[in-house]
């Protein structure tokens, strides 16, 4: 467009627009401040009043935990890739499904909430229960020999239905 026809287009729209005004003043400052304002009030509530307690021995404990838990699935995850996508799948997924059991396991060694807790007992069980049927579906054993992730692994498991005096002997019934 020649300079001659775009300055008639800008005289033609200014005869139909209305001049500047108080109004238009108003319209502007309201605008502005609508803009302008948000940022100042969020600013002000990213920084609280008062910092934050220092976390109590309980609550660093539940977090170095929780950390490491983490890190330790996120690093099992790195599975290098065989070739087999199922294989793959689940060398990536069973580290998953443990980081959820771990995490389980910390929240029932330090949680309050009941509800929580028994969340974190169901996560366990699923878990443990969805690994097991990732193993069988690519042909691995899904038998784990671990104790069980509430139990303490100082524990023998034989110790812990050992009843003085008591002798069972479960071969006979075992034999066909």
């Amino acid at each position: 467009m020649p300079p001659s026809q775009f300055r008639r287009a800008v005289a033609a729209l200014a005869d139909r627009w209305p001049r500047p005004g108080l109004g238009t003043a108003f319209l502007a400052a309201r605008i502005l401040v609508a803009f302008a304002l948000p940022p100042l009030v969020f600013a002000h509530e990213s920084h609280p009043a008062s910092p934050p307690a220092a976390p109590s021995a309980e609550e660093r404990a539940f977090l170095e935990e929780s950390d490491a838990a983490m890190t330790k699935m996120m690093n099992d995850m790195a599975a290098k890739p065989t070739g087999d996508i199922d294989r793959d799948f689940v060398a990536m997924m069973s580290p998953h499904h443990q980081g959820a059991i771990d995490m389980a396991v910390i929240e029932l060694r330090y949680g309050k909430n009941e509800q929580l807790r028994r969340i974190a007992q169901e996560i366990i069980v699923e878990q443990m229960q969805e690994i097991a049927a990732m193993k069988l579906a690519i042909g691995e054993s899904a038998t784990d020999t671990t104790p069980a992730p509430t139990q303490s692994p100082s524990v023998p498991i034989a110790a812990v239905h050992h009843h003085p005096g008591m002798k069972m002997d479960m071969s006979a019934g075992m034999k066909k």
